[in-house]
């Protein structure tokens, strides 16, 4: 408890508020993912929210990872157990929801919540991935345009090429990051 005080009192402006950034972005998620009837239960909704608080007071750990799994795992319940509809609207929200607070909880990963930092840093941070979000956005609204018009067995192939050449990329990089 003391470290937890010591740190509370020498925290600075810029290291809190992307902490708290990485917090709201992952209730905002969790919102967006879980079930209506589940999230007004306190007893279902305490273990999504203890990861995402979990993520923001600690984002060196495990945390962010917890925080991402419990919101994907929202949204498998709610869309195969509650039989939600998949809307394109809560695909993006959550999409972005969920890269905004990966992106925050690397920046303040690197922070130490005493560092002195100016405000561009995180302005610039966040701007950057806003416009991969917006790209990632209009990218998917263009595919999914295409899939009514392509469809049969030339789409097939093409998604699983896509798919293959996905696995290589992470197995390559997976490979490089043992390498260091």
């Amino acid at each position: 408890m003391d470290r937890w005080r010591t740190a509370a009192g020498r925290a600075t402006t810029v290291p809190f508020l992307v902490r708290c950034g990485v917090l709201l972005t992952g209730l905002l998620a969790t919102a967006v993912a879980w079930p209506l009837e589940l999230l007004s239960n306190p007893r279902f909704m305490v273990f999504p929210v203890a990861a995402v608080i979990w993520a923001a007071l600690a984002p060196r750990g495990r945390g962010g990872t917890a925080a991402a799994l419990t919101v994907i795992g929202g949204w498998l319940v709610n869309t195969a157990g509650f039989g939600a509809p998949i809307s394109l609207w809560r695909v993006l929200t959550l999409a972005t929801l969920l890269y905004l607070g990966h992106t925050l909880t690397a920046l303040a990963a690197v922070l130490p919540y005493d560092a002195m930092v100016n405000f561009d840093v995180p302005a610039l941070w966040l701007g950057r991935a806003l416009i991969v979000v917006l790209i990632s956005a209009v990218v998917i609204v263009l595919a999914l345009g295409l899939t009514a018009d392509l469809g049969g067995d030339a789409f097939q192939l093409a998604t699983l090429i896509g798919l293959a050449a996905a696995v290589a990329v992470t197995m390559v990089l997976a490979r490089m990051v043992r390498r260091q």
